[in-house]
């Protein structure tokens, strides 16, 4: 069984803002990584450093749809979905979907830590 958290949250700034946000590193290091060795560009990889681990991750299989999704591979088990959805009042929806994961302890723990509004899917 495969274990799948998923965060939605709503960013009251237009798409592009959002969705730039979230490929340049030079914005991404002032709220979530604290190192990159590149943008977030289809086909490339990028290793990302987090303040909090001595350890460097690569990022890998990145795939993008300026202004509507990014997806990422940055663990052997973990597939990243981040969609975009603009809202009429020009803020943005942003969903974030990961999965991959068997279901274990460690596992499980991790995914009730990344899923923001509490939603693991957990396929029958």
């Amino acid at each position: 069984m495969k274990l799948e958290p998923k965060a939605t949250i709503q960013i009251q700034k237009p798409v592009e803002e959002v969705f730039e946000g979230i490929v340049n590193p030079e914005i991404m290091t002032k709220y979530f990584i604290s190192e990159s060795s590149g943008p977030l560009e289809s086909g490339k990889e990028v290793l990302w450093k987090f303040p909090e681990f001595e350890d460097r991750f690569t990022i890998k299989e990145i795939k993008i749809e300026a202004n509507r999704s990014i997806s990422f591979v940055w663990d052997p088990e973990t597939v990243v979905k981040i969609l975009l959805e603009k809202s009429q009042d020009n803020s943005t929806i942003v969903r974030v979907n990961e999965h991959g994961k068997e279901m274990n302890e460690e596992n499980l723990k991790w995914a009730l830590e990344n899923s923001g509004d509490g939603q693991i899917s957990l396929p029958v």
